[in-house]
């Protein structure tokens, strides 16, 4: 606010708000939150680099009319080598890229068993885990972003902290909504996403959230149904969380 911006004005800035009590409380995550979500980014960045990696290898195959096309993961290295087999040269720089993915392949692995293990032993992801379409990516991620529930007034906060609420404008007779803010946890709010397309369009199992988010996908869109039950999804943790219930799979229950 001040119009020369220097360290002597910037102490004296902190010290007036300090002062004032013009600043909000900060949540400060637990050592073992932390450790756990450092856990899911590497993790997920393996996902990441593993999904590169292998359409590095599709791609580097297709300027020689060569298309691996839809294989599983396990069929993915025999599939590649098949159609190298007549080509020595190509068949070598292939070889250099599927030896990488084993290497990607094999520690993915150990960090996902690792993801299992903690969630097995924790009583709060398997309540979690009773929601169809939430895995344990997802329950380990919410438990992880809130830390402690306590700190949220209402359940429904849980949606707008996540950003996962629709933007406002208002200003006098207009008042305009847009898309959701995306504000805070980025990963937490895309698992959030996904297991809603889970539950959505895989599981066969009928809910009151589902039904609900059903008729909205009708009204409106899939994609923003999606993001509604993802909404709900939040509210819901944290009330489980918070009241040490159990997943409601009615509206009556």
């Amino acid at each position: 606010m001040t119009a020369n911006k220097n360290d002597r004005n910037d102490a004296r800035a902190i010290a007036q708000v300090v002062r004032s009590g013009w600043f909000k409380e900060i949540h400060v995550k637990s050592p073992a939150s932390q450790e756990l979500r450092t856990l899911q980014v590497t993790r997920e960045f393996l996902v990441n680099k593993l999904r590169d990696h292998e359409n590095e290898i599709r791609g580097s195959l297709r300027p020689h009319g060569l298309k691996v096309g839809r294989v599983s993961a396990s069929s993915f290295d025999v599939r590649v080598r098949e159609l190298c087999a007549d080509r020595p040269r190509l068949e070598f720089y292939m070889a250099a890229l599927l030896r990488t993915r084993d290497v990607l392949r094999r520690e993915l692995a150990l960090l996902h068993q690792e993801v299992l293990a903690v969630v097995q032993n924790d009583e709060l992801c398997r309540r979690f885990m009773t929601i169809p379409g939430v895995g344990p990516v997802t329950a380990l991620a919410f438990k992880t972003t809130i830390d402690r529930p306590g700190r949220f007034r209402r359940s429904s906060d849980v949606g707008a902290h996540l950003g996962l609420t629709p933007r406002q404008y208002q200003s006098g007779e207009i008042d305009r909504r847009g898309r959701i803010t995306r504000c805070g946890d980025g990963f937490t709010r895309g698992a959030l996403f996904t297991a809603a397309h889970v539950m959505l369009t895989r599981s066969q199992q009928w809910t009151a959230l589902k039904a609900w988010g059903v008729r909205l996908a009708k009204r409106s869109s899939l994609k923003k149904a999606k993001v509604a039950v993802a909404r709900k999804l939040a509210v819901i943790m944290h009330r489980m969380w918070q009241d040490n219930s159990h997943f409601r799979w009615t509206a009556e229950a």
